[in-house]
């Protein structure tokens, strides 16, 4: 069956941007029978910002001081 092949606004890069894979996943839903080549970038873009995300969050992790298992609480 072939879907006839429309443009979609671009705005659609915003879920991704904004909700990372899980944006991207349903921005690929949407618009994969209407314009494929918006839906593939939108995947893209999200999987691209949830490396971004763990990347940062590793580092910002790493460059914690001091934290140890038992944050010097006596009972």
């Amino acid at each position: 069956m072939s879907y006839p092949i429309k443009s979609r606004s671009n705005t659609w890069f915003l879920l991704p941007i904004f909700f990372g894979i899980i944006g991207g996943v349903i921005a690929f839903f949407v618009l994969r029978h209407d314009d494929p080549n918006k839906a593939k970038n939108c995947l893209y873009l999200g999987m691209v910002f949830m490396i971004i995300g763990i990347i940062f969050n590793i580092f910002v992790t790493a460059s914690i001081p001091g934290i140890e298992s038992g944050f010097n609480v006596n009972i």
